[in-house]
């Protein structure tokens, strides 16, 4: 019998003071069997960066041609590909050809870290492509906020996020790779 995804449910609520963009979003996440709770809370925080009003979370884990989150606009294209991880060049490659932008926020210590050292060489290439390092301290206190049922607030200003559930706030702010 296969696992399902166990699904959880967050009202967030975005003060984004850098983009001038305040709204409040009812997300359903459904984790993966194989996904930790450090990278599920880690596509909340990127989708709070990046919040729209289209601004969707797609298959992920499920689906090799698609982002964890992506935008797009009402003639179908990708303005917007959000990813987590370390992809090889091919995805990236694929990514930046597909999308307007695209965001990589890594995550893993110093695996990150050996990944980048043997890709940003490749990677320079794509004008296009962001890609930040979220630090495990970072994603330990992402964890604290993980509920079945959240209520999230998240206040963007100077490039820093703070995500609260009202009792812990924690700061995410992930160093900038390219």
């Amino acid at each position: 019998m296969a696992l399902s995804a166990t699904i959880y449910k967050a009202n967030l609520s975005i003060s984004d003071m850098d983009r001038g963009y305040y709204a409040e979003h009812a997300l359903t996440i459904a984790q993966h069997p194989s996904e930790t709770l450090e990278r599920m809370m880690l596509r909340v925080a990127v989708f709070a960066l990046h919040a729209s009003e289209t601004l969707t979370f797609t298959k992920g884990l499920c689906a090799d041609d698609e982002p964890e989150i992506w935008q797009k606009s009402y003639s179908d294209e990708i303005e917007l590909w959000l990813d987590l991880g370390e992809p090889d060049e091919k995805r990236l490659k694929k990514a930046c050809g597909r999308a307007d932008a695209v965001w990589l926020y890594c995550y893993g210590g110093r695996a990150a870290e050996i990944w980048w050292q043997g890709m940003k060489g490749k990677s320079a290439r794509f004008a296009n492509l962001n890609v930040i390092n979220i630090a495990p301290a970072t994603l330990a206190g992402l964890v604290t906020l993980a509920e079945r049922g959240m209520q999230l607030t998240a206040t963007i200003q100077d490039g820093q996020l703070w995500l609260s559930n009202g009792e812990t706030t924690v700061l995410v702010e992930g160093e900038r790779w390219q």
